[in-house]
């Protein structure tokens, strides 16, 4: 396949522009510079797309946006994480949409925070909207790609939970402290993490790409979410480090503001039941399992 990529340069894409160049596929990265060796580039700021007319693409896979967790969520920084995942999938939708050969598949990023925080219940994707932040950017950000569904690109969209990888995102932010033995819950502990190792992510986005009867919303979390008093101790145990200094939702709170209820204190129990139906065969199903594994590998 000849697959155009945004958001190459992330933790998610690097890997993904790696192993689908490996396993044959020809990756053209949609990236902000002009005068790029591929000839595709964006600003979707100024509603900017340019994909060379020579190049014609098999499928999309939509990663740009601003980081969730890169600063403190002001009403700026609110605003730029909205923007950059609604406004530039509309953009980018409304391109592909008027290509005289549109690629036969999109896959556009989303989040499980779609559905707000679902407490001790399991939820999957027939599950309804939830509120809050997150939860309304998500819904506006899968709206966004109805100018490529209404071209007839089948478009799926990747909610997905929480990438576990030491090179980035909140594994690598953990590694520390809990090599210092500073490590344990946050809050009281029982909310729900769904989390899902980069492999299984850059595994999954390719088996979607070949499934042709899956459109619409896919949970990209292992099979087996745990409550984050479990997280903390079973990367304690990993490491070989106590795990008994929790950190308090009130001094989360402090540290993070709003951020932090999203993020850290929101309950989110997520199943793949799409992958699941699919046959999906999950590399990472377990959490013990699948830390050894990183942190022994070291890099994913």
């Amino acid at each position: 396949m000849r697959i155009l990529l945004t958001g190459s340069s992330g933790l998610i894409g690097r890997t993904l522009q790696a192993d689908l160049a490996a396993a044959g596929h020809q990756v053209v990265c949609l990236v902000r510079q002009p005068h790029c060796a591929s000839g595709c580039f964006w600003q979707p700021e100024h509603d900017l797309v340019q994909i060379d007319p020579d190049i014609r693409l098999d499928a999309v896979i939509h990663l740009a946006g601003a980081g969730i967790a890169e600063g403190r969520w002001t009403q700026r920084r609110k605003s730029l994480i909205r923007h950059s995942r609604v406004h530039g999938t509309a953009v980018l939708c409304r391109h592909l949409a008027q290509l005289a050969h549109p690629p036969k598949v999109l896959l556009s990023s989303s989040a499980i925070g779609f559905y707000g925080d679902t407490q001790a219940q399991s939820v999957d994707e027939s599950a309804p909207a939830g509120t809050g932040f997150l939860a309304e950017v998500a819904q506006a950000w899968e709206t966004a790609t109805q100018p490529a569904q209404a071209a007839g690109i089948r478009t799926i969209h990747l909610r997905t939970g929480i990438v576990l990888s030491p090179q980035g995102g909140a594994l690598r932010n953990l590694l520390l402290p809990f090599r210092l033995g500073l490590g344990g819950r946050i809050g009281h502990g029982q909310q729900y993490m769904s989390w899902v190792s980069l492999a299984d992510i850059s595994r999954m986005m390719q088996f979607l790409l070949t499934q042709e009867t899956l459109s619409g919303p896919v949970n990209l979390v292992a099979p087996n979410p745990v409550t984050q008093q479990v997280f903390a101790h079973t990367l304690g145990r990993v490491l070989r480090r106590p795990t008994f200094l929790p950190l308090p939702a009130s001094a989360a709170r402090l540290l993070l503001g709003e951020m932090a209820d999203a993020l850290l204190l929101a309950s989110q129990r997520v199943q793949p039941h799409v992958l699941q139906a699919a046959g999906y065969p999950f590399v990472s199903a377990e959490l013990g399992p699948a830390l050894s594994s990183l942190l022994a590998s070291g890099h994913r």
